[in-house]
């Protein structure tokens, strides 16, 4: 079987994730094809896309969430993404068990014994005005029939668990603050949500195969990691007839899609700037494709990060007037020479005023 390294795998990751060439997908085509863009930071995914997109600009997000072509809810890991509309609905159902357990496993002693389709239905019964609330609205509405659960633990079992919801916009707007609003998601699609499949895992599947185009080649383990899901390992088994296999340098299984591309890992490539919790980073189980061991607590500290290489060799961070580089390995003068140029650009990007691009020695 053949052995893809870590150059390999991770060439294959960065032409998926449009991050060797910018692509000139639209926006809602872009987030599918990523499946989904980490947005727990409501800023956060603008310049994730305009690092993969050719032409971007905010506009083009802004409309595709006020025009509800994409949407803002609580997905994969039971963290907020931003997610193509028709995804939203298709895969919302598959995802109900993982985003309960979350729930319960953090509120679990106050949840105990709670009926959760009682509470499920008293949540559609208040939302069923066509008014937007935040949680805590929501969670005062139904707390006289639950008084001995507190608010917090109320609202978030119906928000990220119970109930589909959709996070409004303003929330999600270029350089908006704006607190979250939900509303059902079948509300501000006009659409239902997609029932459980009656039969076999036709969701896992294709989620699998979505996955694999926008990451792969991948272990189990990583689809498993992307997504928070269990059950995948089966319906990985059920795809196998039209998957390609490989193993990695430590001898693991890779899976992946039999066209999907996978470069020369000597092809160049670009400096790109990423977002904090970008899934280029957050996408695996096994992140050595794309980040050092000694860095792994960057990508879930909410650090932004530098890619050199194709690797994260620094963190960014900006303020009015100045952009700054703090590399985590001494970077050549070539190296430093495209972080910087990139920086300028990023800076004309994010209309800061930006005057001062300063690069730091490593650390």
């Amino acid at each position: 079987m053949t052995v893809l390294g870590v150059r390999a795998l991770n060439r294959a990751m960065l032409v998926r994730q449009s991050l060797l060439e910018r692509s000139k997908w639209s926006v809602p085509e872009a987030v599918a094809r990523l499946c989904g863009v980490q947005a727990q930071e409501p800023q956060e995914p603008f310049v994730g896309l305009w690092s993969r997109l050719s032409g971007f600009e905010v506009g083009m997000s802004d409309a595709a969430l006020t025009g509800r072509a994409v949407v803002r809810t609580h997905l994969m890991r039971r963290t907020v993404h931003l997610v193509a509309a028709r995804d939203a609905l298709a895969w919302r159902s598959r995802h109900e068990a993982m985003l309960r357990q979350k729930v319960l496993g953090v509120y679990r002693s106050e949840l105990a014994g709670l009926d959760l389709e009682e509470v499920a239905r008293a949540g559609r019964e208040v939302m069923s005005d066509g008014c937007a609330r935040t949680m805590r609205e929501l969670a005062e509405a139904l707390e006289g029939r639950w008084p001995a659960v507190s608010r917090r633990a109320l609202g978030e079992l119906v928000v990220a668990a119970l109930v589909p919801m959709a996070q409004l916009p303003p929330r999600g707007l270029w350089k908006v603050r704006a607190g979250v609003r939900n509303l059902p998601l079948e509300t501000w699609l006009g659409c239902e949500v997609d029932p459980p499949a009656e039969r076999g895992d036709p969701v896992g599947r294709e989620l699998v195969r979505r996955y694999l185009a926008a990451f792969g080649p991948a272990t189990t383990a990583d689809v498993r990691a992307w997504c928070g899901l269990a059950g995948l390992p089966a319906a990985v088994r059920e795809l196998e007839p039209e998957l390609v296999s490989f193993r990695d340098e430590r001898g693991r299984r890779l899976w992946d899609l039999v066209e999907a591309p996978r470069p020369d890992p000597d092809t160049p490539a670009p400096v790109r700037f990423l977002p904090a919790f970008d899934n280029a980073i957050l996408g695996y189980r096994d992140r050595s494709r794309v980040i050092d061991e000694a860095h792994l607590g960057l990508s879930v500290a909410g650090l932004r990060a530098v890619l050199v290489d194709g690797r994260v060799a620094a963190t960014w961070t900006y303020g009015r007037g100045w952009l700054e580089v703090a590399p985590l390995r001494p970077l050549s003068r070539a190296e430093r020479e495209e972080v910087e140029a990139e920086g300028w650009v990023l800076a004309g990007f994010l209309e800061e005023g930006v005057e001062r691009v300063r690069i730091l020695k490593a650390g």
